[in-house]
């Protein structure tokens, strides 16, 4: 019993009730992937630039120890007279430095402190990213299925039509060029059907680079779905914020104030330090043949150590000159994020209005490429239709199903792209797709 073409279609695109939707997949991907987790450390690593910029600032404590064992001896020049000295002397000494003035710290510390606040930031860039991937990953994987199950349904129809072009050709109604049409259109399709076998079992390899899971089964789109325009509806305001809240420009902004406190750094070679020293020891000599018994004293100091660069070979002017040129070259890095940030909220908000113009238009298509597929049959049953124009029929109907496909799967990709632009692009954005799947 052969199944109608809407048939065959419907069970083709079904998935199983267990099928995981992309909030699932999403939650395996933050405990797989290995971009996130590589972007979790460096994060971690990015954390600790604040205490060390802040050790710069504070007191250091060392201690010293030595402990020796000395053997002298001497002859007098006039008398020839020899001396043999020998004896052990040991000492150590507890040393507190605080610095009072060192501009390098303190520019240091202010280094680790937007260094920080970097790490926090592409932190939240590789979330972005994560989100993205995963839902363009699992998209991927969508359309690989409906691309096969589109080929597989065109199959059936096609080997229909042959079958009837055979039928029509022994009772002697029709040529037998309705036959090789026929057979050279369902050979073409096996094709297609191999090609999109493999492209889905590529498409689901990637899918599992991220998650660590095979993904046999996802959930697909709703059939009745509706996707609504950008809120605000305005492109303006969407470039106004990205320009304002992408993590790009934030990050930029950041290696642009770090290359400053460079700047500063440098400089501060060309400045005096001032410390405040203090130093706690004991010293001592053991027993020897000639001095009898040995000694042992305490020494404690309280200061202030000044030190003051005079020349060190250009290099504090070269660095300095280096320094200032890393800050031109920030400024550049800043104003092409901004640009690249306003590109891109441009390119995702045509994105998603022209995506929903083609929707609509690919929804009519399919319907009127239907009603084609039905005209043609008829004709082709009455005798003023030939089996080539079924065919092309039929060819259209499917390829318009698949572009539609597409086109709303691309349209839910340019609102993830669209939202991460403006540096928004959160958890709640997932969840809210997750609700458009069946």
């Amino acid at each position: 019993m052969k199944l109608p073409i809407s048939l065959a279609i419907a069970f083709a695109f079904a998935t199983p009730a267990c099928a995981a939707d992309l909030l699932q997949v999403y939650r395996d991907a933050q405990s797989f992937d290995a971009q996130y987790a590589a972007a979790r450390a460096s994060r971690d690593a990015g954390l600790e630039k604040l205490p060390q910029g802040r050790a710069g600032l504070l007191p250091t404590l060392g201690l010293g120890a030595n402990r020796t064992r000395n053997d002298l001896d001497s002859t007098a020049r006039t008398t020839g007279a020899k001396t043999s000295v020998d004896y052990n002397s040991n000492a150590w000494t507890l040393t507190l430095t605080q610095p009072l003035f060192r501009w390098q710290n303190w520019a240091g510390y202010q280094q680790g402190a937007l260094a920080a606040a970097s790490a926090e930031a592409q932190f939240l860039q590789a979330s972005q990213d994560l989100i993205v991937r995963v839902a363009q990953a699992y998209f991927d994987v969508l359309l690989a299925q409906e691309t096969l199950a589109t080929a597989r349904a065109q199959k059936t129809a096609t080997a229909e039509q042959l079958e009837s072009a055979k039928r029509n050709f022994e009772v002697g109604t029709t040529t037998i060029t309705d036959t090789h049409e026929a057979q050279a259109r369902y050979d073409l399709i096996v094709a297609q059907e191999i090609a999109a076998d493999n492209d889905l079992t590529v498409k689901r390899q990637v899918l599992r680079t991220i998650t660590g899971k095979e993904a046999d089964t996802l959930k697909g789109l709703k059939d009745k779905l509706q996707i609504g325009r950008p809120q605000p509806d305005d492109i303006g305001q969407w470039v106004a914020s990205a320009e304002g809240g992408n993590i790009g420009i934030q990050l930029a902004q950041t290696a642009f104030e770090i290359a400053g406190r460079e700047v500063e750094k440098q400089r501060a070679g060309h400045y005096p330090t001032l410390d405040v020293v203090a130093t706690h020891g004991k010293s001592g000599t053991g027993f020897s043949s000639t001095g009898g018994g040995g000694s042992d004293s305490k020494t404690s100091t309280l200061g202030l150590q000044l030190a003051v660069p005079i020349f060190s070979g250009g290099a504090t002017v070269s660095r300095d000159r280096e320094a200032v040129a890393l800050q031109e070259k920030a400024r550049a890095d800043m104003d092409n994020a901004r640009r690249q940030a306003a590109l891109a909220a441009r390119q995702a908000y045509l994105g998603v209005t022209s995506g929903l113009a083609q929707i609509g238009a690919y929804e009519a298509g399919v319907a009127s490429s239907q009603l084609a597929v039905e005209s043609n049959k008829l004709g082709y049953e009455v005798g003023v239709r030939i089996n080539i124009d079924v065919l092309n029929a039929q060819s259209q109907l499917f390829d318009t199903r698949q572009k539609l496909a597409k086109a709303r799967l691309d349209t839910l990709i340019a609102q993830l792209k669209l939202k991460s632009a403006t540096g928004s692009l959160g958890e709640d954005d997932i969840t809210a797709i997750n609700a458009l799947l069946e």
